[in-house]
């Protein structure tokens, strides 16, 4: 594991899929196994119960023993940060609640996914959540949400809720990360999308919440390290070879694409819950292609 950060939202933390067997059954082994082996190959931290968990189709009780699993299985130093999105925000704060009491030192937050909220809603439902104590994640995700964090209302929110430290910024906007120190200079950010990880990191972040790292977890806390540190002429051509896949992490098949690239390199990716169906066979004959050209290039490295 690489060295701890001073935060537990800094670094790079892994939006963790979650195993499940054939009947669609939650696989807590597995899924522990998969914390301990992320830990195992440098990634700071776990994010369990977001939208790679597919939290929405998981039950109330299956929500709880993710997270109770996540955190057994981490090793000293490797930080949980479990989401707690929902459809508003007293639910948002049971779950907060609930991260608090299980030793959970920060959460992650969606606006309210019930409809598109407007900005004074979206704020309340921040400050509501913040009342708990926790550190707070804010997730800019306008394509599921439907709502814009924009740098705008990132500065309302860090101004009225004081427990909102970062923000996760998916918009896939790199001008977002200047704006964001222009109108929430508190408010430290985190790459959103593994596709804008080296663009978002020319504008100064502290960590990246990551798809990827479920199946090339050492090869993307090198490439982050690389990009902090602004050595740009050894992470480009790196970048370039893993960039085709890291797209499909903007995609809506995000979680498919993930957990077929995670069999392909060995690990347990298993099915998904519905809605969610596998890939049409031309997607899958592209994202083959695009795992191959980033393992292929990565074994050439070595």
């Amino acid at each position: 594991m690489s060295s701890p950060k001073t935060k537990p939202w800094h670094g790079v933390l892994t939006a963790t899929a979650l195993p499940f067997n054939s009947d669609l059954s939650v696989n807590y082994d597995k899924y522990a196994e998969h914390i301990k082996w992320q830990a195992e190959n440098g990634v700071h931290g776990a994010i369990p119960n977001g939208s790679l968990g597919e939290y929405q189709v998981l039950t109330a009780d299956e929500r709880t023993q993710v997270l109770k699993t996540a955190l057994a299985a981490a090793p000293a130093g490797f930080n949980i940060v479990p989401g707690v999105a929902a459809y508003g925000a007293a639910e948002s704060r049971r779950w907060t609640e609930q991260a608090a009491e299980l030793g959970a030192k920060c959460v992650m937050l969606l606006p309210p996914t019930a409809y598109r909220a407007n900005e004074d809603e979206i704020v309340a439902h921040y400050k509501e959540v913040s009342k708990v104590g926790l550190p707070i994640i804010a997730y800019n995700n306008p394509f599921d949400t439907k709502v814009d964090l924009t740098p705008q209302l990132v500065g309302r929110i860090a101004n009225e809720a004081e427990n909102v430290v970062a923000i996760k910024e998916f918009s896939g906007d790199v001008r977002r990360v200047w704006q964001i120190h222009q109108h929430a200079p508190r408010i430290e950010v985190l790459v959103g999308a593994d596709d804008v990880l080296l663009e978002l990191t020319t504008g100064g972040v502290v960590g990246w919440i990551a798809g990827f790292p479920n199946a090339l977890p050492r090869e993307s806390v090198d490439l982050y390290e690389m990009c902090v540190a602004g050595n740009y002429k050894e992470a480009a051509p790196i970048y370039a070879a893993v960039h085709n896949l890291f797209s499909w992490d903007s995609r809506k098949e995000f979680i498919v694409a993930i957990k077929v690239a995670m069999e392909a390199v060995g690990r347990y990716g298993g099915p998904t819950r519905l809605p969610r169906l596998p890939l049409p066979a031309n997607d899958l004959a592209q994202l083959k292609k695009d795992i191959e050209q980033a393992v292929n290039f990565y074994k050439n490295r070595k």
